[in-house]
């Protein structure tokens, strides 16, 4: 390799001794000489990044158009059924048999448990012959009254007897009224012992089991939900009841829609029914409540969803990907495209969220280009390579290669 230099350039050669320092002095004063050689070419390479330099950072950006957005609030919700109804037996008795399948679904008059009814049936019985006495008692004082009210005519007997033949008619007619009532008290607790729905709905949890005895009006058999329309209870804070103009009711909402658990939006549109009059003094929220119709059964009581409550629409706003706003200590902010193709910060005031994009209230201009991606790598002032979001970045010029040493 020393010799290939040295035949590079001759003055190296000239530099050349016969003694051990002499050459040790011509290798060093060859390897200066390379590496210098060495760093010129470099230098003077096209290809070569230059000295503090990075390159242009590749980025998406989208050009800012004001847009009107709706005015509306989340909230975490929950669902009940429209009416809900507690099963209890209205009589006391032994718990024969239950006559549906929890979790289906039930109609109203639909028969739900049977209670043993013998002891009923017996009741029955006997207070219908208690009704046949009377009735019996009745014929009697009352052929008796007009037997004695004969006698009087002929005065054969004092009127005293006739007014008390016609007392005991009276009671005896006042004691079959009694009786009859009897029958029909009877009747209806015999009919008690088959227990019915009183609504169509979801059965629930029966609470018992077959055989077990049970109290009259006290204990709880199972519950029937109506679910179709379905609630939905939620509540809303001050502040997101300023964010939709105030207090909320029936004729300021103008949609209410349900967020289901997956994330989906619940195809039927729902109605407020229910707004409190006033603020919760100890949560500080307003109680609320809308209805939807459940046709097909896909909601069921007790499920955590979210609604979504319109107010109105809001026009001459920006909206930005979520993943474009950063926060500091300052507040929220996003990196800009200027005309030198350098990322920017502009701080920002924010709303609410309309689907994955933030609303940004104030802060930006039309015609602005935000930045959207690679945002945590960027700094101010920093190079950039912007292109239209969705679209593929520009392909890097080709650098001109180094001319071969010769």
């Amino acid at each position: 390799m020393l010799f290939n230099v040295a035949k590079q350039h001759p003055q190296i050669h000239l530099l050349k001794t016969k003694s051990f320092s002499g050459k040790v002095k011509l290798t060093a004063i060859v390897l200066m000489v390379g590496l210098a050689l060495n760093g010129c070419g470099k230098k003077n390479d096209p290809a070569a990044p230059t000295a503090g330099g990075m390159p242009a950072m590749p980025v998406s950006v989208i050009e800012l158009k004001t847009t009107s957005v709706p005015i509306s609030a989340e909230a975490v919700a929950q669902t009940e059924g429209a009416k809900e109804v507690e099963i209890r037996p209205r009589i006391g008795g032994i718990l024969l048999k239950k006559l549906f399948e929890e979790g289906s679904v039930i109609k109203a008059g639909q028969a739900m448990f049977l209670i043993d009814p013998v002891p009923f049936q017996i009741a029955l019985s006997n207070a219908k012959a208690q009704l046949a006495q009377q009735q019996a008692l009745v014929e009697q004082t009352q052929r008796e009254a007009t037997r004695l009210d004969g006698l009087l005519a002929s005065q054969s007997i004092s009127k005293r007897e006739a007014d008390n033949a016609g007392s005991d008619n009276t009671v005896a007619r006042a004691a079959l009224s009694q009786a009859e009532a009897g029958v029909r008290e009877a009747e209806l607790n015999l009919s008690y012992t088959t227990v019915t729905s009183p609504l169509s709905g979801i059965a629930g949890r029966f609470e018992f089991s077959e055989g077990a005895l049970v109290s009259a009006n006290t204990s709880l058999l199972t519950k029937v939900s109506q679910i179709s329309p379905i609630w939905v209870r939620f509540s809303l804070s001050d502040s997101e009841l300023a964010q939709l103009g105030g207090h909320l009711s029936p004729s300021t909402v103008k949609e209410v829609a349900l967020i289901m658990p997956n994330g989906k939006e619940f195809p039927a549109k729902g109605k407020l029914n229910f707004a409190a009059s006033g603020i919760d003094p100890q949560l500080g929220t307003q109680q609320l409540r809308a209805t939807f119709e459940n046709p097909d059964k896909s909601l069921l009581p007790g499920q955590f969803v979210r609604v979504r409550v319109t107010t109105g629409h809001k026009d001459g706003v920006f909206v930005v990907p979520q993943t474009s706003v950063l926060t500091n200590d300052q507040g929220k902010f996003v990196y800009v495209a200027n005309d030198k193709n350098e990322a920017t910060i502009k701080p920002i005031v924010v709303g609410n969220w309309v689907g994955s994009d933030w609303v940004v209230l104030s802060g930006l201009e039309t015609g602005e280009k935000v930045i959207v991606d690679n945002v945590i790598k960027l700094r101010p002032g920093a190079a950039i390579a912007p292109h239209p979001a969705g679209e593929a970045p520009a392909a890097p010029a080709e650098q001109p290669k180094a001319a071969a040493a010769k």
